[in-house]
């Protein structure tokens, strides 16, 4: 497993960050499985969401002793101060622990919540608050779409973030658009140190009628040779993090293709890859 410093925190976090949406609708036994997983992979970096179903409740129990093996990072969706702290207080209740080290501005895309969010009373305002408070040691944004780079962009024109988090694979790096403002958010962040989270690397596109099979709310990649080819092209660009695919069954092979050599992944092989595989962009 590579390690890098995530951004200007001081973590050296592996490369591979555990996306704990995964434990959204899983047993505790089966949690606790995964959890050992990661340890024996040393992955030293969790993010989980009070959205993500039972997530931080699986989490939680884990902090008690391991506290200090993980890097923890959580999100809120609410977009007023109030609501963001309420639901601050009740994400370090479910994961045992007094403080966070990413507390994250969730899927902070559509106009109007930006706006909420970013203005006087509104998250930003509360997650001021708390890391002044010592509740959270560091502050990020996330976002899902083809918006997403673009809404980052604008909200780090407003607060300097720590962290970003957005989609990141080859089928969607093929919309020129999306590209562009990719690329445009990369070198904002390699400028000011900001770490960069992406997701969505094994997605194959939506899910036929009748045809879901994972956790994950999208059609992921299940075959081991394609998800070597994914997760390396991610992590080829070593400026990336990978946040893990939200389903426990496909950790395993992305943490083993992650523990191989990194080889970046030749157009040829991934527009191969492409349509063996039938995927589509996940967002458009």
């Amino acid at each position: 497993m590579e390690y890098k410093e995530f951004g200007r925190t001081g973590h050296r976090s592996s490369r591979v960050v555990f996306g704990a949406a995964a434990f959204s609708e899983v047993t505790q036994q089966e949690a606790d499985r995964t959890l050992g997983l990661l340890l024996d992979h040393g992955i030293n970096h969790i993010d989980t969401a009070r959205s993500y179903g039972d997530s931080e409740l699986h989490v939680g129990p884990w902090m008690k002793s391991r506290r200090s093996s993980f890097f923890l990072a959580s999100k809120t969706g609410k977009r007023t101060k109030a609501e963001a702290l309420e639901e601050l207080k009740q994400t370090l209740h479910r994961l045992k622990t007094d403080y966070l080290d990413l507390w994250q501005l969730h899927f902070l895309v559509d106009p109007e919540e930006w706006e909420v969010a970013m203005g006087e009373g509104g998250a930003l305002e509360a997650a001021i608050e708390a890391k002044e408070q010592g509740l959270v040691r560091f502050l990020g944004v996330t976002g899902h779409g083809v918006d997403a780079p673009k809404a980052h962009l604008k909200s780090l024109e407003v607060y300097d973030f720590d962290a970003v988090l957005f989609p990141y694979n080859f089928t969607m790096l093929q919309n020129p658009a999306y590209k562009e403002d990719v690329s445009k958010l990369l070198s904002v962040c390699k400028q000011r140190n900001i770490a960069v989270q992406t997701i969505k690397a094994l997605a194959r596109g939506e899910y036929k009628p009748n045809e879901k099979t994972f956790a994950t709310w999208y059609d992921a990649l299940s075959d081991e040779a394609a998800i070597e080819k994914a997760v390396h092209y991610v992590l080829s660009n070593q400026q990336l993090f990978l946040n893990s695919a939200g389903d426990i069954t496909l950790l395993p092979a992305v943490l083993k293709a992650a523990d191989k050599p990194i080889v970046q992944p030749t157009e040829a092989e991934m527009l191969s890859l492409v349509k063996q595989e039938g995927m589509r962009p996940l967002f458009t």
